[in-house]
């Protein structure tokens, strides 16, 4: 009874969002990439990340921001782990409002990144979590529960995606790309081949660049994401042995005073 209830719910929630994206357009391709944090053992990688953040500076922050990100996390372990004197340096490349003196001022550590420079440019901070949830089988956003496939696979498959088709709506040119639902968005390719040149030497090709900016965009919004892998893994780990103990404390107290019946008083 209950399995056939759990079918029909399954079977209703994919109709009704199947409807929702028919009447979006349809979702677009999403590749799964092999990123290195994947799955419950993956970690971000520190090179890539500091790749990422190279993307995000040179191309990306023209128009997007990152204003709940403060500057100091990109020294923060597990992230780009950039030492003290380079975060300070990063910082001091932006400018901040301070109430205090009314006045823009050189930004510290302690400041976080600036807000998006374009309205209809969103923030790009939380974008990786935020998009997790537009892919799989009828958008349902179950594919990283079986495949690893989150919202970083999105954003690299969404810069990579133009398709070179362009079209014009309420005198707005729109450009085509095979991941954005709908087929059509107005952010023109970010992405040519070659936009930045790696310190590290790695060749700064369209997909590379993409992969590593979506990377660095899924720590900006998962920064604590290694912490939470290895607290949920210790916490499994004390579960599966405080179980152990349980059953063998019952089995030597407990078990054979079980099945003695109290003779009842005459």
């Amino acid at each position: 009874m209950i399995r056939k209830i759990t079918l029909s719910a399954l079977t209703a929630l994919g109709l009704v969002a199947g409807a929702a994206a028919n009447a979006a357009g349809g979702a677009g391709y999403v590749e799964d990439y092999d990123f290195s944090f994947e799955g419950p053992f993956g970690t971000f990688d520190q090179m890539q990340l500091q790749r990422g953040l190279q993307v995000y500076t040179e191309i990306c922050s023209a128009c997007h921001g990152l204003q709940y990100v403060p500057f100091r996390t990109l020294g923060d372990s597990g992230g780009p782990d950039l030492p003290d004197d380079q975060v300070r340096a990063y910082a001091e490349f932006y400018e901040v409002y301070d109430p205090v003196i009314d006045d823009f001022r050189a930004a510290l550590p302690t400041d976080h990144f600036p807000e998006s420079g374009l309205e209809n440019a969103p923030d790009l901070s939380l974008m990786a979590k935020a998009r997790a949830g537009f892919h799989g089988p009828y958008g349902l956003g179950i594919s990283q529960l079986f495949r690893g496939m989150g919202g970083a696979e999105y954003i690299a498959s969404l810069l990579v995606n133009y398709n070179g088709s362009e079209r014009e709506e309420a005198g707005v040119v729109l450009y085509g790309n095979d991941t954005y639902a709908g087929g059509y968005l107005a952010m023109g390719p970010p992405l040519w081949g070659d936009d930045v040149e790696y310190e590290d030497g790695t060749e700064a090709t369209i997909e590379q660049q993409a992969q590593d900016v979506a990377a660095f965009l899924m720590w900006t919004a998962e920064p604590k994401q290694n912490a939470r892998k290895e607290a949920g893994f210790i916490a499994v780990l004390f579960l599966s042995i405080f179980s152990v103990l349980l059953y063998l404390t019952n089995k030597r107290i407990w078990a054979p005073l079980k099945g003695k019946g109290t003779t009842p008083a005459e």
